[in-house]
């Protein structure tokens, strides 16, 4: 057996002692030191030795060997010869059931990290860990459960897949239910936490045992033991995600089991508790199953969205003037970069006027606000904390409460309104500002699910909130906000002096605020109403720019990111409304002054820039004066990402670059791009720029290429003869992304196809057989992305307009779908080129569209105005197809048409 030389574990010993040392310097030396000693073998058996045999050191050291020890099998366990793998393992297995809890907490990380590591070893382990169960032991069953516990979350996947007959699981799990019961509450809990990891992936063992597994469960219930309880609670909350059929006959006792657990003064686990509403709301029974509780459920639910103690006291919550305290790096969130995206105009929320099916595309209804599931993956991020204001701390007891009462606000909608009102009115006035606070949580909470229903009360509510927004307590501030933009869309829509007005000016009040919380609650807020109020703020743009530019010399690091997002978020807002000198000279200065002073490697440059987009693109012309150095930044940072890949590809020593850089200096040039249209010309002809552009668009990236190619569209309208040269590599590239397995991609390659068609003219006819085949899979495609089905369309119609002869014979693989896509996209100038197309591709092959001929009648009457000799088109192809038909065909066809949708044609067409 192995046995250490005395003078080197003294050596090993002294070591680990001075690695404690708070010490950078020494701290440093001291792992030049263990980095030397790793090229020894058995340097990692003098780890295992002193953190399980050394018992006379004291426990911060044996434990500081452990994870040093667990630090170097991460790093290296495959180049660990075998005994000395053995030897570890089974040094782990023999000890852990050692005195102290520390030390077998430390060898239960151990044994995960080997397991993980080794998957010949993870059996061996899992099985030496269950036979240690039954040992008379007390610690050595607490040690191997609690090892087992660690092996059964980090490793559950890979026993989930084997399905062999020899897999772990078929001992283990059976195992661990007879310990549900067992007389010691720790070894109880570690038995439902292992098996709970095999809840969501629906293990087949646990399947075979799922009436033991439920009756031992619910045998809990009464449980005194907090951990057991919590756990028995994230059982129920998983059994209700996937096995909800099973539970049935069992739910109204869960429901009410669940109730008092939500109230429980162990604040965690009432936490736990509370995941199970959010987890029911998402059941397509939910409504049927928690209407007899849902008057009860309602007040729980409100109760438990107060602060507690310690809540407050980590947010500070009675701390008024902290503006001038500099932020903490660890309190600033990392920040990345969301790519450019191509997308049409919002579609106009029209009645259909062909009862469509799932397969057509026509739709019943369509909101407006309907967020494409395409924008979701480009926008997944940003949603983070849309339960309430609170970006300091972590999920809790109040955000999950909150969060409950909005889903299922949107499961029962005004329904819970009578059990709900009283309760907010009641808090609205108490003299507990913590009461009083969480009610103004409780009405944001329900905004959208109940909007009809308290629509009527928001004539009082919304003034009784703008009053709030003056409340001495931060806290209080920072949560109207939060509440006040939740409906910021009713507000728009009521008279401006009475509710619009107030609440513009109390909120920039709080833009300036002395509380940093209240300053970031008030510019969220009130980025969200930008977006809702658009050009109905351009009235008090004087005032709002004003306030913006002053919080400047007012905000520490963390709130300028946000202020960042307010005045981007402004330009989007309110466009070329902004290109005035006086709003020019107040803005662009302490941007600019940002600008210069963050270095290039710094990432508080990702905001900025998004910004610095925005504005680019609404001031037009006015942008001209600084886009020279802005452009060469961007082109500077560019460059830099590109040679530092090429370094870092060849060379393992160098780290790989962060290629957000890169996006967000693409998509700042796509801003002044479109802002400043053909005169960028100078920038791009007198840069690398179209080389640098090349590059970008073949790298191996998705969101740069997905950049790019919104920057080559950008270039095709601004100086379409810089991009032309290369206009044969380019389609090529364009022509290998055209894949919707990667949808942000494929849509921006898209759209840029077709703003070079509009360019190309009747060249174009060269790349129809490489880019229309995959763009009329795509449009056929079940499933795709509303986006980038509209964008696939126009580029389709632009392909025909420019090069009809070429596209005409494929006419009837995509009419029906296309028309379908692009009938509730707002009238515009893509909209118009892509119909000119299908109109000229008709006028080739009329028999094209005789089989769909009724979706190309929806599609024209969905036109509010079309231009003039566009609507003489349209009349003149429906004129030919009733020739074509004949009086009595024609009648007997046009009598299948919906009413609306006669009316439309007779209306506009004559027809």
């Amino acid at each position: 057996m192995w046995q250490p030389d005395k003078n080197g574990l003294n050596q090993i010993l002294q070591l680990l002692k001075e690695s404690q040392n708070p010490d950078t310097n020494s701290q440093r030396a001291v792992q030049q030191k263990l980095e030397e000693l790793n090229k020894f073998p058995d340097f990692n058996n003098y780890l295992i030795f002193i953190l399980t045999q050394w018992t006379t050191e004291d426990e911060a050291t044996r434990s500081l060997s452990g994870l040093i020890l667990k630090s170097n099998i991460r790093a290296h366990f495959k180049n660990f010869p075998q005994e000395i793998k053995n030897f570890i393992t089974n040094e782990c297995i023999k000890n852990i059931g050692d005195k102290s809890p520390l030390i077998r907490a430390t060898i239960g990380i151990l044994i995960t990290t080997i397991g993980c590591k080794d998957n010949n070893l993870l059996n061996e382990i899992l099985q030496k860990l269950c036979s240690l169960l039954d040992s008379k032991s007390s610690l050595e069953v607490e040690g191997a459960f609690s090892a087992l516990q660690k092996l059964c979350e980090d490793c559950a996947e890979i026993l989930d897949k084997d399905t062999s007959e020899n897999n772990c699981l078929n001992f283990m799990i059976p195992k661990f239910l007879q310990y549900f019961k067992h007389e010691n509450p720790k070894i109880r809990a570690h038995a439902v936490a292992c098996v709970n990891q095999f809840i969501i992936s629906r293990t087949q063992v646990l399947s075979h045992n799922f009436n033991l597994f439920l009756e031992n469960l619910f045998s809990l219930a009464t449980d005194n033991d907090i951990e057991v309880q919590k756990h028995l609670c994230r059982a129920l909350v998983m059994l209700i995600e996937v096995r909800i059929d099973r539970l049935i006959p069992y739910l109204g006792n869960m429901i009410e089991y669940m109730l008092i657990r939500t109230q429980d003064n162990e604040e965690t686990l009432s936490q736990e508790a509370c995941e199970f509403w959010l987890s029911i709301a998402e059941q397509p029974m939910c409504k049927e199953i928690l209407t007899p509780y849902i008057s009860r459920l309602v007040p729980v639910l409100v109760s438990r969205m107060k602060y507690s103690e310690i809540d407050i006291i980590l947010l500070k919550g009675d701390t008024e003037e902290d503006h001038m305290v500099p932020d903490k790096d660890e309190d600033i969130k990392p920040r990345f970069h969301k790519s450019k995206w191509h997308q049409t105009d919002l579609p106009r929320p029209v009645q259909p006027l062909l009862n469509g099916d799932k397969n057509n595309g026509c739709k019943e209804n369509l909101d407006s606000n309907e967020q494409d599931e395409s924008l979701k993956e480009v926008d997944e991020d940003e949603d983070e904390d849309d339960d309430d204001d609170d970006t300091l701390t972590d999920w809790n007891l109040r955000k999950c409460s909150a969060a409950a009462l909005d889903v299922l606000a949107n499961v029962f909608k005004d329904e819970i309104l009578p059990s709900l009102l009283p309760i907010l009115k009641e808090t609205f006035f108490s003299s507990d500002w913590i009461v009083k606070e969480s009610g103004v949580l409780a009405l944001g909470a329900i905004a959208e699910g109940c909007f009809i229903g308290i629509s009527d009360h928001l004539p009082d509510l919304i003034p009784y909130l703008i009053n709030c927004l003056s409340d001495k307590k931060t806290l209080i501030r920072s949560i109207t906000c939060w509440t006040l933009c939740r409906y910021s869309n009713w507000i728009i829509n009521q008279p401006h002096e009475k509710y619009l007005k107030p609440l513009i000016t109390e909120l920039l009040k709080l833009v300036l605020d002395s509380n940093k919380r209240v300053q970031e609650a008030a510019c969220s807020a009130f980025a969200t109403l930008e977006e809702e109020a658009c050009t109905e703020l351009v009235p008090y743009l004087d005032f709002i720019i004003s306030t913006l530019v002053f919080a400047f010399n007012k905000y520490q690091q963390k709130n300028l990111l946000i202020l960042y997002d307010a005045i981007g978020t402004l330009a989007d807002s309110v466009g070329n409304h902004l290109n005035k000198p006086e709003y020019i000279n107040m803005l662009m200065p302490p941007l600019i002054a940002k600008w210069n002073t963050i270095p290039d490697d710094s990432k508080d440059l990702f905001p900025l820039l998004e910004c610095l987009s925005s504005i680019a693109t609404a001031l037009n012309m006015g942008f001209l004066q600084y886009a020279e150095p802005v452009y060469k930044r961007c082109l500077s940072l560019i460059q830099q990402n590109l040679e530092l890949a090429i370094k870092s590809g060849s060379s393992n020593e160098i780290e790989p670059p962060d290629k957000d850089f890169m996006i967000v200096a693409l998509d700042l040039l796509s801003g002044i791009a479109e802002g400043l249209g053909d005169k960028i010309e100078t920038l791009v002809s007198n840069t690398n720029t179209i080389q640098l552009l090349g590059q970008c668009m073949k790298d191996p990236m998705p969101e740069v290429r997905q950049s790019s190619f919104a920057l080559l569209g950008d270039f095709a309208k601004s100086c379409f003869h810089l991009v032309k040269p290369n206009i044969n590599e380019i389609m090529s590239i364009l022509s290998q992304n055209l894949s919707p397995e990667n949808i942000s991609v494929c849509n921006n390659a898209t759209w840029a196809i077709g703003e070079l068609a509009m360019k190309l003219g009747s060249d174009m006819s060269l790349y129809i057989p490489y880019v229309l085949p995959p763009l009329v899979e795509i449009i056929k495609k079940p499933n795709v992305t509303k986006t980038l089905l509209e964008n696939t369309a126009i580029t389709i119609g632009r392909l025909g307009l420019v090069s009809p002869q070429e596209v005409a014979p494929s006419l009837p693989q995509f009419i029906k779908p296309w028309c379908t896509s692009l009938r509730n996209i707002r009238d515009n100038d893509e909209k118009d080129s892509a119909f000119r197309g299908i109109c000229a591709l008709i006028f080739i092959n009329p028999q094209g569209i005789s089989n769909e001929f009724i979706y190309f009648c929806d599609a024209i009457a969905s036109w509010i105005n079309p231009q003039p000799d566009l609507k003489e088109m349209f009349v003149k192809i429906l004129s030919e197809f009733k020739n074509q038909f004949g009086e009595e065909i024609w009648k007997t066809f046009s009598d299948q048409f919906p009413v609306p949708l006669k009316e439309r044609l007779t209306l506009f067409y004559g027809i």
